[in-house]
């Protein structure tokens, strides 16, 4: 358990430089406590985490808090909003700076990762996370609805390791879009992704990058950034919002190469198209760039998908497929990320507290970095997959991970996990809590 418990070391170590909002009066429940116990509701996947284990810890004086997470004294839901809400998502960045490392030194990482010739596919893409009309704070976007009403609503720009290939992602310290003192426009993803790159870029380096993103990033001010910087990109090309760049391509020749592929029964066409040094715009100080178009046609050649990027990687028959492939896989910020943290677990859009600083934003970041910890965790900790492979499935696991630490107070992480991957809880675990053995 040796990953598990340096990240739980590591982010207990982050904790305690939260500022205080207590002035003087600490009392007995220490700073790191707040946030290790917002952390361990969103690792658990159980919004109850914590009510259950104030009831062990009443009981037996003790809970998993304590023995699995570390913390000192669990303190009240509301005293955890009130303590968190100072505290910006960026006093997290060591604890995804470690996520980024692990990216790059662990060889397990960076096989089920590398692409390209051992690059990091880093997916760049915005989503909401809050929405109402009667809560705000300051930072919050509203935007004016069909029936007359003013809407706030939060979202973040998140940067997301991805491979085609693999379910697993990995997401890294996000970008929080939102409204400043003063501001005269709202904040928005273009703005963000600028300022996600001037914090993380030179950092992510080591990782060699190769960034996706949607239409919306493929532009001159975005594409020359990643270049600048010595990184590249694929980007989603629309022809609605590229006129120029479609309109220089128009009857030039095209390269082309196609792939008969079987799916199931039936024998589908993958057909490849690129052209390189193309206009990303009007204008003479239009930037040159790649362009490679994707096409699926049926047994009979009927197209049923298409797509097309923009790349400052150059494009041949060797790798086109694979640059396809990886402008495709930025669809798993969508799929394997947000909606797996929307709707399978994690309740990213559920309202845990929003406060009037940062509350809103602090409690995202715990969530994503909890996801970010069990990617990790299901590649490279032993103890961890062989539970989850006894659960067979996500859900199942933590399900039991809930019902288990819901009426037993566990000594460790190993004993817990190794009590889940062997369907045997240890005997005097059973006896301290009553149960015959």
């Amino acid at each position: 358990m040796s990953l598990l418990i340096s990240l739980l070391e590591e982010l207990k170590r982050v904790c305690r430089t939260f500022p205080d909002a207590r002035k003087g009066r600490s009392g007995n429940i220490g700073v790191e406590d707040f946030g290790l116990s917002a952390f361990s509701m969103f690792f658990m996947q159980s919004e109850s985490f914590l009510s259950y284990q104030r009831a062990l810890d009443k009981g037996h004086g003790r809970s998993n808090c304590q023995t699995l997470f570390g913390i000192g004294k669990i303190p009240t839901d509301n005293y955890i909003r009130d303590n968190l809400d100072p505290v910006d998502p960026g006093y997290l960045q060591p604890c995804f700076t470690r996520m980024e490392q692990l990216l790059k030194e662990q060889p397990v990482m960076r096989q089920a990762f590398g692409r390209l010739g051992g690059r990091t596919l880093i997916a760049w893409d915005g989503t909401e996370y809050f929405c109402s009309y009667k809560i705000n704070c300051p930072h919050c976007l509203t935007r004016k609805r069909s029936n007359g009403k003013t809407e706030s609503y939060h979202t973040l720009l998140s940067a997301t390791a991805v491979a085609p290939g693999t379910s697993r992602v990995v997401p890294l310290m996000p970008e929080f879009i939102a409204n400043e003192d003063g501001a005269e426009k709202q904040d928005c993803e273009r703005n963000a992704v600028k300022r996600w790159f001037g914090k993380h870029g030179a950092r992510m380096k080591a990782l060699r990058p190769v960034y996706l993103g949607d239409d919306l990033f493929a532009c001159q001010p975005v594409a020359e950034m990643v270049k600048a910087n010595g990184d590249d990109f694929v980007f989603t090309c629309k022809e609605t919002s590229h006129k120029a760049l479609y309109d220089f391509m128009d009857g030039a020749a095209k390269e082309q190469h196609e792939e008969k592929t079987r799916k199931r029964a039936t024998t589908e066409t993958f057909r490849y198209r690129w052209m390189n040094d193309v206009p990303l715009r009007d204008g003479k100080d239009a930037m040159p760039v790649n362009w490679a178009g994707f096409q699926i046609l049926d047994a009979k050649g009927k197209v049923k998908y298409t797509m097309a990027w923009v790349t400052s990687l150059p494009v041949s028959k060797e790798n086109v497929a694979e640059i396809v492939a990886c402008g495709r896989a930025r669809w798993k910020i969508e799929n394997e990320s947000f909606n797996v943290m929307k709707n399978h677990g994690y309740e990213l859009e559920h309202n845990f507290g929003h406060g009037k600083q940062f509350l809103a934003m602090i409690m995202a970041a715990f969530n994503l970095l909890a996801f970010a910890w069990h990617s990790v965790l299901d590649l490279l900790e032993p103890p961890w997959q062989a539970a989850r492979e006894a659960a067979t499935k996500r859900t199942r696991f933590f399900t039991t991970v809930v019902t288990l630490t819901s009426y037993l107070i566990f000594p460790s992480w190993s004993v817990f996990l190794k009590s889940i991957a062997t369907f045997d809880i240890p005997n005097d675990i059973l006896k301290t809590h009553g149960f015959p053995c």
